[in-house]
C-alpha cells in the first residue's frame, strides 16, 4: 500500500474537492486519514481546506520549517496510526518535505496522495512539484477546460489592470480575482495583446 502519488491540475480543476472526497471515501471504510495542507494557503483560514464547490474540512497545517516525517512519527507515538495521508497545495511544500513524504510512504507502508499545481503563472515548476515529479510512484493529471475548449495548462495571473501578467513573485495567493486557468495558446495570445512578443525574454 505504501506509495507516493501526485495528482496535479491547473487552478479550478477540482483538486481540493477530489482530495476531500477521497478522504471521505477512505474514512467511510474505517481507514485513518491524516489531512494536511501547506501554510501558504490562507484563503479560507489557517487550518481550513475548502473547495470551490463548498466542500470543506479542518486540516493540519504544515509550515516550511516543519519536518513532516517527525510530525508523523509523533502522531504514531500518540496513538494516531494513519494509513493514508492526503496533502493539498503540495506545490508549496519544500523539496525536503516531499522527500519526507516519500520516506513515510516507504518506511511505514502508508499511502501518501499529494494534490497540487504543476507550474506557476510563468509555466515554471514549483519546487515541491518538481520533487514530486522526481519521486512519486504514480503521477495523474486532473484536467480542466480553457475558455476556448482546449485543456488548461497555465495558471495565468491577472494584474491590477485586469490583464494577464508575468510580473511578480512566484507565490501570490488568490482565487478567480487573481488567476484564470488557460490553455497555452490563449495565454500566449493574451500576453501578445499586452505587448509581450517574445516569451523567452520574460520567463
Amino acid at each position: 500500500m505504501g506509495k507516493l502519488i501526485f495528482k496535479y491540475g491547473s487552478m479550478g480543476s477540482s483538486k481540493t474537492a477530489q482530495a476531500l472526497m477521497t478522504r471521505y471515501n477512505y474514512e467511510a471504510k474505517g481507514t485513518r486519514v491524516w489531512l494536511v495542507k501547506s501554510s501558504a494557503d490562507t484563503r479560507d483560514g489557517a487550518d481550513i481546506l475548502r473547495s470551490r464547490i463548498g466542500l470543506q474540512a479542518n486540516a493540519f497545517v504544515i509550515t516550511p520549517g516543519m519536518n513532516v516525517k517527525e510530525l508523523f512519527e509523533v502522531q504514531r507515538m500518540d496513538g494516531e496510526h494513519y494509513e493514508v495521508i492526503i496533502a493539498d497545495e503540495a506545490q508549496f511544500f519544500t523539496e525536503e518535505q516531499i522527500w519526507q513524504f516519500r520516506e513515510i510512504a516507504s518506511d511505514y507502508d502508508v499511502l501518501v496522495i499529494c494534490y497540487g499545481l504543476r507550474t506557476d503563472f510563468r509555466c515554471q515548476l514549483f519546487p515541491g512539484s518538481r520533487a514530486l515529479f522526481q519521486l512519486a510512484d504514480d503521477i495523474d493529471e486532473i484536467s480542466s477546460v480553457c475558455r476556448c475548449g482546449r485543456k488548461t495548462v497555465v495558471n495565468a495571473r491577472i494584474g491590477a489592470d485586469g490583464r494577464v501578467t508575468v510580473q511578480g513573485p512566484q507565490v501570490e495567493i488568490g482565487g478567480n480575482d487573481k488567476y484564470e486557468s488557460l490553455c497555452w495558446t490563449c495565454w500566449r495570445n493574451e500576453l501578445r495583446a499586452n505587448g509581450v512578443k517574445n516569451l523567452s525574454e520574460v520567463l
